[in-house]
């Protein structure tokens, strides 16, 4: 069984993560979020192809021509013009009956499965604002009637999330397809079509669907995937006097140095120094060649590679890139005083990141002067620095990038 994930996009409401990666390249629990994808694709399919666009040579070098026993085949999409046209992109692979999906949001297994009952059909999930997303219409056999993108009005509260199955004559209806006023390639317009000949089936999931819109949904998957965690595996050295409390897991050539506390689940990654007398709090991933000095706090967070995090500094429920430095003293502020959900920028517009605790977003490169203070939802972009006791009270970029 063949399946396609859409990898292409750009992604810049990811900013300023996917500034230096591809977003299924960030990582979730030490593990790029495209393996946590293919893990629940294993055994299910046996050939994956992956559309492939922006920064698609780490892609490549990432996962080669096999995981996990699935072939995997790569197909660039050159121009952005919609999930049709990514779709389209591979009818040149495709043997028979295939399934498509977002390859930047992780589905369950078992929803995978379901699809594979019906020649066409959409995974949908019930959600409280439909508004936000394309909605199904259903008949009582939950076949499909109609398919609108964000509705005005209240038609139902099925949200289309992205995964589909596909018979190959969906091509054909593709290229007939005319574009939208994006510009684009709208896969609604295919399915109306296929509506119009054969039945096509809307499947509620029952597992799980975790869409990655922000940088900060990483750590909502990050929460979901380490609270799976049941047992420790401890590979490095932990000195006398520290504590490891619950699910950890510690990689090879990492030193927990005496005094520190760690309490699961956390995962912490290979050569890494942590300590002394350090507080690492649950859900916090640590990935490799990570320095924590003394008496840092960490909570619900994600550090990536190389990162150093000096002493009596704290990081709460926030995202730091690869190789930042965090000069002593640095705090992240993950709450707001009026007790209101934080709010960040994204592409020049205020927005709700759902979350009463958030912390800060770090690129890569970042690094803080000594008692830097970052407000919650601050993000900072690729090698930023901030000035000794400097606050941070919303995003940092450079002047003239033309980023937002």
């Amino acid at each position: 069984m063949q399946a396609v994930m859409m990898v292409a996009g750009k992604s810049t409401r990811t900013y300023p993560l996917t500034l230096t990666r591809p977003k299924p390249l960030l990582p979730v629990a030490n593990r790029p979020l495209i393996y946590h994808s293919l893990d629940q694709m294993a055994g299910v399919f046996d050939e994956v192809i992956l559309i492939v666009g922006y920064r698609q040579e780490m892609i490549r070098a990432l996962l080669g021509d096999e995981y996990r026993g699935i072939h995997l085949i790569y197909q660039e999409q050159k121009q952005q013009l919609g999930t049709g046209h990514a779709i389209l992109q591979a009818k040149p692979h495709i043997r028979g009956r295939f399934v498509a999906c977002n390859g930047d949001d992780l589905f369950a297994r078992e929803d995978f499965l379901k699809l594979l009952e019906h020649p066409y059909a959409a995974l949908v999930k019930p959600v409280a604002d439909p508004s936000l997303y394309g909605v199904a219409v259903v008949d009582e056999q939950y076949r499909l009637i109609q398919m609108v993108e964000k509705p005005k009005t209240f038609l139902g509260n099925l949200a289309n999330i992205g995964c589909y199955i596909f018979e190959p004559d969906i091509f054909a209806d593709l290229e007939k397809v005319e574009l939208s006023e994006r510009g684009e390639i709208e896969i609604i317009g295919a399915i109306m079509a296929t509506v119009q000949r054969s039945t096509f089936s809307i499947v509620p999931i029952t597992g799980f669907w975790l869409p990655t819109g922000f940088a900060w949904d990483l750590l909502k998957h990050q929460e979901f995937i380490m609270a799976g965690m049941s047992s420790s595996r401890i590979e490095g050295r932990i000195e006398a006097g520290a504590v490891l409390n619950g699910a950890v897991q510690v990689g090879a050539g990492t030193v927990i140095r005496s005094g520190s506390y760690i309490e699961g689940p956390v995962a912490i990654g290979r050569n890494c120094d942590i300590g002394p007398n350090c507080y690492v709090r649950r859900f916090t991933a640590i990935g490799d060649n990570c320095r924590i000095g003394h008496a840092v706090e960490i909570k619900n967070s994600i550090i990536m590679p190389g990162g150093q995090i000096a002493h009596l500094s704290y990081v709460g429920d926030s995202v730091v890139g690869e190789n930042c430095n965090l000069g002593a003293g640095t705090i992240t502020a993950n709450v707001r005083h009026d007790g209101r959900v934080v709010t960040s920028q994204v592409k020049g517009k205020k927005v709700e990141s759902g979350r009463q605790k958030l912390g800060a977003i770090l690129a890569d490169g970042v690094h803080t002067g000594i008692h830097t203070s970052l407000y919650p939802g601050a993000k900072l972009w690729p090698k930023m620095t901030t000035l000794p006791g400097e606050t941070v009270r919303g995003d940092l970029l450079p002047e003239g990038s033309g980023w937002d």
